[in-house]
C-alpha cells in the first residue's frame, strides 16, 4: 500500500536546483503541498545560492543544500549525498527541474514515489510527465504545478514568497541613511546584468531611462547585479548624471530583498531579481530579448498585477542565442522610450 492511499505522504522532498528566479516560481508549490499534507515533513534541496530564497519559508521543515560547484561536484560526491538523503526516509520526491543528478540522486536515496519531467533519465522517475518546456506554451509556474496534479493537488493560489530576514532589514535601512535617502524619497532600482549576454539591454540605454526618469519624477537610483556583473553595473552608474547608490556585487541575496522591498518601482533585464521584486509587490519593467518560445515572457514574464514586459519580434527565423550574428538586434529594437513609457504608465 502506497504512503498516498494510507492517507498521504509523511516526508516529503522538493528539488529545484537551477537559478535564483527558478526557485522563486516555485514557492507556490511549497505551500500547495503544505495545504495538502498538513503534517507531513517537507524539505527542499536547493543550490547554495539560492538558499536565502527558502530559507526562512514557514511551510518548510528544513533546506539542504546541493553543491554540485562544491563538495558534490564529483558523482562520487553525489552518491555521498543520495546515501545521506537516503537516512532522511523520504517517501515522495518531487523534482521541478530535471537533472540528470537529481534523478539519479532521488533513485539512489531509495525514495519510493518520484515525481518529474521525463527528460534527463526521465526513466528513474516513478511518474514523469513528457517535456515540452521548450514549447512555452505556459508559465514557468504552471509547469510546476502540473507535477502536482499528478498527485490530485489543485490550488489557485499563486503567489511567490521571498522571506524578509530582519537582519537585512535593518542592514537596508542604515545604508539608505547613510546614503541620504529619506523614507520619502521615491526609489528607482536597475539591473543591468543577466544570465546570458542574449539577454541584456545596453548599458548606456539603461543610463538613458535613468536619467530621464530622475529628471521626470525626482528618483534616487540604486543600481544592483551579481559578482559577474559589476563593470556592467559600473558602466550604468557612471552613465547616470545624477547620485547613484552602487550596489553592484555587494549584496547577498536577503539583503537585495531588503533593498527592492523599499523601491517603488524596479527595472531589469530577463533575470531572478525580477521574480523577488514581483514576490515583494514592487512594479517591473522586464525586457527581454531572445525570440525562443522556451525563453519566451510567457513563460518566464513577471507575474505582477503592474508589471510590464518588453519584448520585439524583429524577424530572426533562428534565435542563436549568445552566437547571435546580428548584434543582438531583439534588444536594440527596444528604445529608452519604451521603458520610460512603460515606467510613466505604471507610475500614473
Amino acid at each position: 500500500m502506497s504512503a498516498d492511499s494510507q492517507g498521504g505522504f509523511k516526508r516529503i522532498v522538493i528539488t529545484r536546483t537551477d537559478r535564483i528566479g527558478d526557485v522563486l516560481l516555485s514557492t507556490p508549490v511549497i505551500k500547495a503541498l503544505r495545504d495538502r499534507y498538513a503534517d507531513a515533513f517537507i524539505a527542499m534541496i536547493v543550490r547554495p545560492y539560492a538558499k536565502d530564497i527558502v530559507a526562512d519559508n514557514p511551510y518548510l521543515d528544513q533546506v539542504i543544500i546541493y553543491d554540485k560547484g562544491g563538495k558534490q561536484r564529483s558523482w562520487l560526491g553525489s552518491y555521498r549525498f543520495a546515501r545521506k538523503l537516503s537516512k532522511k526516509k523520504f517517501d515522495l520526491a518531487i523534482i521541478l527541474h530535471p537533472t540528470n543528478r537529481m534523478h539519479l540522486i532521488s533513485f539512489l536515496a531509495g525514495i519510493p514515489r518520484r515525481v518529474g519531467y521525463n527528460r534527463k533519465l526521465g526513466f528513474l522517475l516513478t511518474g514523469g510527465l513528457k517535456y515540452d518546456k521548450q514549447l512555452g506554451e505556459k508559465h514557468e509556474s504552471e509547469y510546476n504545478f502540473d507535477l502536482l496534479r499528478t498527485l490530485n493537488i489543485e490550488t489557485q493560489e499563486r503567489n511567490l514568497f521571498m522571506p524578509l530576514r530582519e537582519e537585512s532589514e535593518e542592514w537596508a535601512d542604515e545604508l539608505l541613511e547613510d546614503e541620504g535617502i529619506k523614507k520619502s524619497d521615491r526609489l528607482l532600482a536597475i539591473n543591468p546584468g543577466a544570465s546570458c549576454p542574449s539577454k541584456i539591454w545596453p548599458d548606456q540605454r539603461f543610463a538613458e531611462s535613468a536619467n530621464r526618469l530622475i529628471e521626470k519624477y525626482g528618483f534616487r537610483v540604486i543600481v544592483i547585479s551579481g559578482p559577474r556583473e559589476i563593470r556592467l553595473a559600473d558602466k550604468v552608474a557612471r552613465g547616470i548624471d545624477h547620485p547613484v547608490v552602487n550596489l553592484a556585487g555587494k549584496t547577498s541575496i536577503s539583503q537585495l530583498a531588503s533593498i527592492i522591498k523599499r523601491c517603488d518601482l524596479f527595472i531589469s533585464n530577463d533575470s531572478g531579481p525580477v521574480h523577488i521584486a514581483t514576490a515583494l509587490g514592487v512594479p517591473v519593467v522586464s525586457i527581454f530579448g531572445r525570440n525562443q518560445q522556451g525563453l519566451s515572457p510567457r513563460r518566464w514574464g513577471p507575474l505582477g498585477r503592474r508589471d510590464k514586459i518588453l519584448h520585439k519580434e524583429v524577424g530572426c527565423i533562428k534565435c542563436l542565442a549568445h552566437h547571435c550574428v546580428e548584434e543582438f538586434k531583439c534588444l536594440k529594437a527596444i528604445e529608452v522610450k519604451d521603458v520610460v513609457q512603460a515606467a510613466e504608465s505604471i507610475l500614473s
